[in-house]
């Protein structure tokens, strides 16, 4: 079995300021056997760090479309943000990403679904994320529970760690996976280790935006 943090961001994020070498490091002191770093719509900090820890790191993006965000794992290729559903997923597909949907509920940040236009994309998928540590409100995850109970996907969990000290507050124990055709076939097995984070976190990301307004323009 391995664990796995499935999303997370370094400072190739808006509102992050975690290096790659300190993710990886983290990881490791953590126990975390997988990572998948999940950048905003950006793989570049995913890419370094698979680099440094080929072994760890799986490259994946967080990817703003017009409706809402997903999450996906196993990129070979950056998806920019702001097209459709329908072209992110078949631009997804067409690496044989494992897609996932990222806090679909959390109507207190930007990236939430509308119900009706998560349900079009439905067979698209491949999971839904149930839990999310950074989601002030639990209804928000008992909602996206519930969504993918109804809709027959598994669920996948994520600390969305902004912060290396929040890696690991919602992890996955796994049977080992090397590519997204393995995790499809796993991601049922899943056994979540969950804890949530305190609504604190978020002054983190709102630190990281403001220190690269003033000091740091080029991320």
């Amino acid at each position: 079995m391995v664990r796995v943090e499935f999303h997370c961001h370094t400072i190739y994020s808006k509102d992050s300021l975690t290096q790659p070498q300190n993710l990886i490091n983290t990881c490791r002191r953590k126990g975390i056997h997988k990572v998948v770093i999940t950048d905003h719509n950006t793989i570049q900090g995913a890419e370094i760090a698979q680099q440094i820890a080929p072994d760890l790191v799986i490259i994946g993006e967080e990817i703003m479309t017009t409706e809402g965000e997903l999450l996906a794992f196993f990129l070979s290729e950056e998806i920019p943000a702001g097209l459709s559903p329908q072209e992110t997923l078949d631009r997804l597909r067409a690496q044989e990403a494992f897609v996932s949907v990222s806090h679909p509920f959390d109507h207190l940040r930007a990236g939430h679904w509308h119900p009706e236009h998560l349900r079009s994309i439905v067979p698209d998928l491949d999971a839904i994320e149930v839990f999310n540590a950074r989601c002030i409100r639990s209804s928000f995850n008992e909602q996206a529970q519930e969504f993918a109970q109804e809709h027959k996907l598994p669920g996948t969990v994520g600390s969305d760690a902004h912060a290396a000290f929040e890696l690991g507050q919602a992890s996955m124990l796994l049977p080992d996976f090397q590519n997204a055709a393995d995790l499809r076939a796993v991601i049922h097995q899943g056994q979540p280790e969950l804890k949530i984070s305190g609504p604190w976190v978020r002054l983190v990301s709102r630190y990281a935006v403001l220190y690269k307004k003033l000091f740091n323009p080029t991320y």
